[in-house]
């Protein structure tokens, strides 16, 4: 892993909140967390992040409407 990824998921800086990783400068989506046993976050400072969000939402939303 890049040492510089690491450190900006260690800043708490890059939290807003303390819990939403937002990074403008870290081109992944989904990164370690703080705590790396504890799995994988969302970088919240990525357009893609929003666009995944609204397709889970929207694929939820469509079955349940017509699995139903």
């Amino acid at each position: 892993m890049n040492s510089n990824f690491d450190k900006d998921v260690d800043n708490p800086d890059n939290y807003k909140f303390t819990i939403f990783y937002f990074n403008t400068n870290d081109r992944r989506v989904l990164v370690p967390k703080r705590n790396r046993w504890m799995g994988w976050t969302l970088n919240f400072g990525q357009i893609n992040t929003y666009l995944i969000l609204i397709s889970i939402i929207i694929i939820a939303v469509v079955s349940k409407l017509y699995l139903y």
